[in-house]
């Protein structure tokens, strides 16, 4: 869509990023990087078996290797207390949580956890986890959705009774939960369609990618106190499951945020981290773990797997009369899978008055799923953007037309409860409609797809801190780890509202001493919810420096406006005074009441919801079937600049984004 005005001084400058000369020179640090004296390596013994009885573990020969300094099993590790808690966009059991970091009783999938070992080098930490010796009763294992939910499947927990449905089973099975969404009575908007189409699709697993393996760097010292170094979406998040795990009071767990080299929502869990501290404690010494590449695939981690039924009906002007999807999504071995948002998405971008929708969350023997790019919406609008692509063909209408047709707009009731306020959903369509991409007529064994989309996008707690130098630079503070630039981006709002140079203000993600708590680094979120905390915090701090310069000049504060970075008179009656620059009142603030800073800490509400629309044109060899992707783009509503709107970061940033959904 057309850029907006620009408005700001800095906000839609072309900014350096404060982290950019360290990842180019080599210097940034990641989570494998950090070495400290004494410091042994850590490895995991995997299971080999998809589904397995842990008979017992004998660690005896590896523990009596030279050079192995800890060894470690689940018998080491509290019992976990079956509480549910967010992690990232989705919901996850401490207990579960406990059993993927090392299996007690049973593996549940090839891979899975169940010893880990430390060693003074890595060659005998491997030689070391060879030498654990576990005794398995190998047992019948399911990895497909449809399989796991027959009567006959192999259940992986006898205690899971499916939640949703009353009344409760009495027989445990691998469906964890049933969900539902409705709206009006689909049935009858089937019965008023000209034409009704439902379809069965399926989606496979898919694992993030991320370039930088899962490490960590943890060292519990003598007094109980530890400090964790990690590669994490939210090292408040791994402070506050590595206190649920091990016991151990959140206040002595540091947990600094190391440079991220991918995450995708892939991150928003534990894999090493308490493994680390475990073996930290029982050596006496800071252990480094690091993932090979096998063990990411293996041990952490994808997205969900799904087979779902949607199905359609329309009248013969192309309005969309009803609407019903059932989605099974895979879990992995521990219930969570995105069956949830999958369900609340799927119908979303559309104004439809029958709509049903219902969700199961499905266990298999397969690694726990976590979160991947908005989880669960684009399996389930996959299935239902193919249908409405499909009754625009059968009605002869076009595909753009149809959705512009049923549109969500301002006041649409969603299946999901809520209703939408001002939204820029139709403004894609007609965009995508006028440009001269969807006019072009297509040559042979090519074909054009057009898609729209939608997701809810969150806010949550974040925290920021601005402190005023004695020269007039900033110090930003916060605690969202830098997935994908927000550094720059929260100094420019700093710059925008303090009004000074971008250049004088260093932003920080600080570890979990130095600032209050934030959600992940997840859903959208950061630069909205973290940003609004720095420009809160940078409001803050304007307080305290008018304040300051109300002093210099000995009037009331009401008497001091700031404006371009210097406190000036409000008008002439307060006075003749000269404004201050930030500079100056920093130089003087010694004598005006000392440091000048700013804090803010929020909980982010009013996230808006944001939905695209999509064209794609592809050619088909037709001797060998190749798939040619030859244009593709991308109309998405925007409420705003670009924080950083360089046309090389949108760009880069969009075809990250497209190249990972094809």
């Amino acid at each position: 869509m057309n850029e907006q005005p620009k408005q700001y001084k800095w906000v839609g400058t072309r900014a350096i990023r404060p982290d950019g000369v360290d990842k180019v020179t080599g210097r940034a640090m990641y989570g494998a990087d950090l070495a400290l004296p004494g410091m042994v390596e850590g490895k995991v013994v995997r299971s080999p078996h998809a589904h397995a009885r842990i008979i017992s573990i004998d660690t005896s020969k590896a523990e009596a290797l030279k050079g192995v300094t800890a060894v470690i099993t689940a018998a080491d590790m509290p019992v976990a207390d079956s509480k549910p808690v967010a992690s990232g966009e989705a919901m996850i059991n401490f207990k579960d949580l406990a059993n993927n970091v090392l299996a007690r009783e049973k593996a549940l999938y090839e891979g899975q956890a169940v010893a880990a070992v430390a060693a003074t080098t890595a060659a005998i930490a491997e030689k070391a986890a060879a030498l654990v010796v576990v005794n398995y009763e190998v047992l019948p294992h399911v990895i497909d959705v449809m399989e796991a939910i027959k009567e006959d499947a192999p259940v992986l927990h006898d205690d899971m009774f499916t939640g949703g449905v009353k009344p409760k089973p009495e027989k445990a099975s691998n469906v964890a939960n049933r969900v539902e969404f409705a709206l009006g009575d689909a049935e009858a908007g089937f019965a008023a369609a000209d034409l009704v189409i439902e379809r069965k699709f399926t989606t496979e697993p898919v694992h993030q990618g991320y370039i930088e393996p899962h490490a960590v760097v943890a060292d519990m010292n003598p007094d109980g106190k530890v400090d964790v170094f990690c590669s994490s979406q939210g090292h408040f998040m791994v402070r506050a499951f590595c206190s649920q795990l091990l016991h151990i009071e959140m206040s002595k767990i540091k947990v600094t945020a190391a440079e991220i080299g991918g995450g995708f929502g892939g991150k928003t869990t534990v894999y090493l981290e308490p493994l680390a501290i475990m073996l930290s404690r029982k050596s006496g010494r800071p252990v480094r773990m690091t993932m090979s590449r096998e063990e990411v695939f293996r041990g952490s981690g994808a997205t969900s797997g799904a087979a779902m039924t949607i199905k359609m009906g329309a009248t013969k002007d192309g309005k969309i009369t009803g609407a019903y999807a059932e989605l099974y999504l895979q879990a992995g071995a521990f219930p969570g899978s995105p069956v949830g948002p999958a369900a609340m998405t799927a119908f979303a971008p559309y104004d439809i008055d029958n709509v049903k929708v219902v969700g199961f969350d499905v266990v298999s023997n397969r690694q726990k799923v976590v979160a991947y790019r908005a989880p669960g919406a684009p399996i389930s609008e996959y299935g239902v953007e193919s249908v409405v692509d499909e009754l625009a063909s059968e009605l002869g209408i076009d595909p753009i037309e149809i959705r512009t047709i049923n549109a969500a707009k301002e006041g649409t009731q969603a299946a999901y409860g809520v209703k939408f306020g001002t939204i820029g959903f139709q403004e894609t369509l007609d965009a995508a409609k006028a440009t001269e991409h969807f006019k072009t007529p297509l040559g042979p064994n090519q074909g054009r797809g057009v898609a729209s989309g939608f997701w809810f996008n969150i806010g949550g707690e974040s925290c920021a801190g601005i402190r005023v130098n004695e020269d007039g630079s900033i110090s930003l503070t916060e605690g969202s780890p830098d997935i994908g630039g927000s550094r720059a981006s929260m100094a420019l709002m700093a710059a925008e509202t303090l009004g000074v140079d971008y250049h004088s203000i260093k932003p920080s993600v600080v570890d979990t001493d130095a600032i209050g708590y934030h959600f992940v680094t997840g859903g959208s979120r950061v630069t909205f919810a973290t940003g609004m905390a720095v420009v809160e915090a940078s409001k803050a701090a304007i307080d305290e420096l008018r304040a300051r310069a109300a002093k210099v000049w000995d009037v009331d504060v009401d008497g001091v406006v700031w404006e371009d970075g210097h406190a000036k008179p409000a008008s002439t009656n307060v006075g003749d005074f000269e404004p201050m620059s930030l500079a100056e009142i920093a130089k003087v603030a010694n004598k005006t009441g000392g440091p000048i800073s700013g804090h803010a800490d929020i909980n982010a509400k009013g996230a808006g919801p944001a939905f695209g629309t999509h064209i794609c044109d592809v050619e088909v060899d037709p001797d060998t079937g190749h798939v040619t992707v030859l244009r593709y783009r991308l109309f998405k509503m925007q409420a705003g600049p670009f924080i950083p709107p360089t046309s090389k970061v949108k760009f880069r940033a969009v075809l990250y984004k497209v190249s990972a959904g094809l």
